[in-house]
């Protein structure tokens, strides 16, 4: 009990000493204001960091002042080609733009055909901050909310964007932000908790070694989801096992994180956490359910190492709290299952107004590399390496940029316009167009 009451003053005490050294945020443009989002009192009174964050989701992310006259958004069609799903958005002047769907798209576009479609056609694509917090909290908040309707306004959302940087011929990152990170560092995400110790690591170098990656997660604890036993907890002792193998396996060169997905309760993520620490790895990410803030507070104050997360949350009301108390030190939102990149960019600000910094998570297959590439080159607080699950896809397109191949273990941001990459054609000729 002592060690741990001394961890969590150790913790307070590096966090005041970050905070001495921040001056706070300039505004990049006049702010627009969102009713949803004042300020109110009595959160201000509960804490007062709520002001700063409250102050922070009212500045706008796009850079509308690269638009004089208004980009009305003329159509927005889904196109399917079996489980592949491609995002078309034209402007009334002929612009246009295109994104990669999700996977999730599969069982979620009926509400992109029959809700988020209409929405859109006919706004003014400059208006793209207020068109998204309008989604969220007003027009479908009360009916479906998360990942169900984060997913397919992403798609739009990156079309959008790639229409938007084409007018203004400029990469999507220059949209968002200024380009501070022209290549991106990445970290090899792994899976194969299901596998016996012995067959995760030979699959865990595999995956390393095809991509020089400097730095890697692993999977911990039981299996969630993704199992047929309800019962399962995982192999007795793996977690133990791995923790200190994958580290004498890689070296102390390596840098190491490791992912729970919200499988521990408190006291056993506290304890596998301390075997994290022991063991110097960078983070403990989801060590508890995502939205149990309170008990990821318990584990982050439980511990020395940083606690990530944010991969499942939806709400900026949730990372508010979670900056806010101190829940986590590293925000992972997801470009795809937050809505989008501005959204993303939003938690990003609210980190870095504390100290805290970002490291969004990548779903899905189809261009998720690519959208990942393109938050990341804008971010302000960015950690020193970011979530990558290889290049593999049956999209076909030309980036005349970059090689879009990882290298030294860096990825090379597109710089042309918009999302930087031109879909095959032919490849889109494949498509069929659904409707409501």
């Amino acid at each position: 009990m002592i060690r741990r009451i001394m961890k969590t003053h150790r913790r307070r005490f590096l966090k005041a000493s970050i905070m001495a050294g921040i001056t706070g945020m300039t505004a990049i443009a006049t702010p627009v204001v969102f009713a949803a989002d004042r300020p109110r009192r009595s959160s201000r009174s509960r804490n007062p960091r709520y002001g700063k964050l409250d102050e922070i989701l009212r500045q706008p992310v796009l850079k509308r002042e690269f638009f004089s006259e208004p980009v009305i958004i003329e159509s927005v069609e889904l196109l399917r080609f079996g489980d592949n799903f491609l995002c078309r958005v034209r402007s009334r002047d002929g612009a246009e733009g295109m994104s990669v769907g999700h996977s999730g798209l599969k069982v979620l576009h009926p509400l992109f055909v029959h809700h988020l479609q209409p929405f859109f056609i006919g706004k003014d694509a400059r208006d793209l901050d207020l068109l998204l917090e309008k989604v969220f909290i007003y027009n479908f908040n009360f009916r479906y909310n998360g990942i169900s309707i984060g997913t397919p306004l992403a798609t739009i959302e990156f079309a959008i964007l790639d229409m938007l940087g084409r007018i203004a011929n400029k990469p999507v990152g220059q949209l968002i932000g200024r380009i501070l990170h022209p290549e991106v560092a990445v970290y090899q995400a792994t899976e194969y908790r299901e596998k016996s110790v012995e067959e995760s690591l030979e699959l865990i170098k595999r995956d390393v070694a095809e991509y020089n990656a400097h730095a890697v997660k692993i999977k911990i604890g039981g299996l969630m989801f993704m199992t047929k036993d309800m019962h399962a907890k995982g192999p007795p002792g793996r977690t133990e096992k791995m923790i200190p193998l994958i580290r004498k396996t890689f070296g102390d060169d390596m840098t190491l994180y490791a992912d729970a997905n919200g499988f521990y309760e408190v006291e056993e993520a506290i304890r596998i956490g301390e075997l994290l620490e022991e063991y110097r790895y960078g983070f403990f990410e989801e060590p508890v359910m995502f939205d149990w803030y309170e008990e990821t507070r318990q584990v982050a104050d439980g511990l020395t190492m940083p606690v990530a997360g944010g991969e499942q949350e939806y709400s900026l009301h949730g990372f508010r709290w979670l900056i806010a108390n101190n829940g986590l030190e590293i925000v992972q939102p997801d470009t795809y299952y937050f809505g989008g990149m501005i959204r993303c960019m939003q938690v990003a600000r609210m980190a870095e107004a504390f100290g805290k910094t970002c490291t969004p998570h990548m779903s899905g297959g189809g261009l998720g590399f690519l959208y990942m590439m393109h938050f990341v080159s804008a971010l302000p607080n960015a950690m020193p390496y970011h979530e990558f699950k290889g290049l593999h896809t049956s999209v076909q397109f030309e980036c005349k940029t970059s090689p879009l191949k990882v290298v030294n273990g860096k990825l090379k941001v597109p710089t042309g316009p918009g999302m930087g990459v031109d879909i095959d054609p032919d490849y889109v000729s494949k498509h069929e167009k659904l409707k409501a």
